[in-house]
């Protein structure tokens, strides 16, 4: 059963000036394996975080270094979570989630579904 679908697009470029902009946006946002990837990978994961926001229903207080992009044995990206995030998605019956990433140009989207 699908609990909530998230989307979101992220500008690559508009996003690497915020983070030039406010360089403590990069510690508050990621978890430190994340920090130190390209502006572009770091605009899919914040796409993917909104993304699972959206699907959980934008709760209040998330702290976005509870949901973090892995890569498993694959390579495909996965999503995980833990703290704030982890709480809300066990009240809702989250037992697995879908993540799909992409770029084109100077935008980066992430699509999320939350099962249960």
């Amino acid at each position: 059963m699908i609990i909530g679908i998230g989307v979101d697009v992220v500008l690559v470029t508009r996003f690497g000036h915020q983070l030039k902009k406010a360089p403590a946006l990069r510690n508050r946002l990621f978890v430190s394996a994340e920090r130190e990837l390209s502006t572009r990978s770091l605009a899919a994961r914040f796409a993917a975080k909104e993304a699972v926001a959206k699907a959980l229903g934008a709760p209040a207080g998330m702290n976005w270094q509870d949901c973090q992009v892995v890569l498993d044995a694959a390579g495909a990206p996965t999503v995980h979570v833990e703290g704030t995030v982890a709480r809300v998605a066990e009240a809702k019956g989250v037992k697995r989630w879908h993540l799909s990433l992409s770029h084109d140009g100077d935008v980066a989207t992430a699509m999320v579904i939350a099962e249960g």
